[in-house]
Parts: structure tokens; sequence; C-alpha cells
């Protein structure tokens, strides 16, 4: 657990270093945020079972519920929140050109940054996968 925990830090941190280098921003407030490059879900879970599959084995019971969950969670983070995302940007377009009166649940804008592209849950897999190997090799 404290492999997956080090690769959702490190996708976290990142996150602020890829914003600094492409917008020249440097946005602490993405170390805490869903979203973005590379994904924080994909390294959690894919160092979850990287480390797993070497330390209980390839052909274990626990490192295939881990590599099943893992998909899971990719899946959802890629397509589900991702397209959530999308419509979320959609809603905020039409609350900022709504020409009569906002009802009042307009008022606040939505998250748009809530999933991830397929590029951003394959560069978090690799950095779990490669910090659960890393973990488990150096940690002996």
């Amino acid at each position: 657990m404290n492999l997956a925990i080090l690769a959702w830090a490190m996708a976290q941190a990142l996150k602020v270093v890829v914003i600094l280098m492409t917008e020249g921003k440097l946005n602490w407030h993405l170390f805490l945020s869903g979203g973005g490059m590379p994904s924080s879900h994909s390294a959690f879970v894919c160092a979850c079972a990287t480390s797993t599959g070497l330390v209980m084995g390839w052909d274990s019971a626990l490192f295939a519920v881990t590599s099943v969950f893992s998909l899971v969670v990719m899946y959802d983070a890629a397509n589900v929140r991702h397209a959530a995302g999308e419509q979320a940007k959609i809603l905020n377009y039409m609350m900022d050109h709504w020409t009569e009166m906002r009802p009042e649940i307009f008022g606040k804008q939505l998250k748009e940054l809530l999933g991830h592209t397929p590029l951003q849950v394959l560069f978090g897999a690799l950095l779990g996968i490669a910090i659960g190997v890393l973990g488990v090799h150096f940690g002996r």
C-alpha cells in the first residue's frame, strides 16, 4: 500500500510540474485535484497491482483481483469521468452565455477536469508499474 500512495503522490506532483512546463503557471492546487497528466488513479492502482504481482506471484488470486480492480478504475477514469468533464464544459458554456436571468442552480461553475484522456491513463499506469517494480526490488 505504501508504494501505491507513493505512486499517487508522485503523479500528483508531476501534474504541477507538467502545467508549470507547458503553461508557465505554478498551481499547487493541482496536487490535490483530479484529472490531468499523469493519471494518479492509474498510478495508484497499477503500483498496487504490480507490487502485489511481484510479492505474491503473477498467478496469485490477489494479483488477479488487483489487476481487475486496476482495469475498472482506469476505464472509469478514461471514459466515465472524462465524459462527465466534457459535459461540464458544455454546461459551463451554456451558463456563461445565458441571456436571461440565470436560475439559482447556475450559481457556480462545474468542475471540468474530472477524468483523463487515454494517454493520461497510460502514463499514470506506466508510472504506477515502475514504482511497483522499483519499490519491491529496492525494498527487499
